[in-house]
């Protein structure tokens, strides 16, 4: 009966090494492990795979930028929202700035996937510099400066923006980003 237990101490010891030896070669940086996997590159994609996914995330970015102008910028502005007094104006402002910067950046974003398609590409050029105006509009919305003509500047780039995908065969619908995705 007391057979056993030598057995299961071999057995122990033995799935100990084997984890001691796996750890320490896992842990090892020897230069073989570093040119071979410097020396394999992955593989690229076709120009033509390129340019669909670069319309693909074009209108992606873009209409999450318009839902997110849409439903915390224009839609409290236009309910009164931001007005000095109303309920729930400090929120209102701090989604607003929060919506304002979430939606700069998905424009530039949207600006660097359209590079990857040429029509789209001619499409959106013109829009850079009113991408660029909205730069520090985040800051004013959520600090309470904002006004009319910040507001119609947004609607404006963003009307600009599906004008410009329609054109090029890459329509933008809105899409409303969370909330946890507006706060990063």
């Amino acid at each position: 009966m007391n057979r056993p237990a030598p057995l299961r101490r071999l057995l122990v010891s033995l799935l100990l090494s084997c984890a001691v030896l796996v750890a320490a070669t896992a842990c090892g940086g020897g230069n073989e492990s570093k040119t071979a996997s410097s020396s394999a590159s992955p593989s690229g994609t076709s120009s033509a795979e390129a340019q669909k996914f670069a319309k693909t995330r074009f209108v992606a970015n873009a209409g999450l930028a318009a839902g997110a102008t849409y439903q915390w910028i224009v839609k409290p502005y236009r309910a009164g929202k931001f007005k000095k007094g109303a309920d729930g104006r400090t929120f209102a402002l701090v989604k607003a700035g929060l919506a304002g910067g979430f939606a700069y950046n998905r424009l530039k974003a949207a600006v660097v996937n359209a590079k990857g398609d040429p029509l789209l590409s001619k499409a959106v050029a013109p829009l850079t510099a009113g991408i660029e105006s909205l730069k520090g509009l985040g800051s004013k919305l959520r600090n309470g400066e904002a006004g009319a003509g910040d507001i119609g500047a947004f609607e404006s780039v963003i009307s600009g923006i599906k004008d410009a995908g329609k054109s090029a065969g890459a329509e933008v619908k809105d899409k409303v980003p969370s909330s946890s995705q507006l706060g990063g």
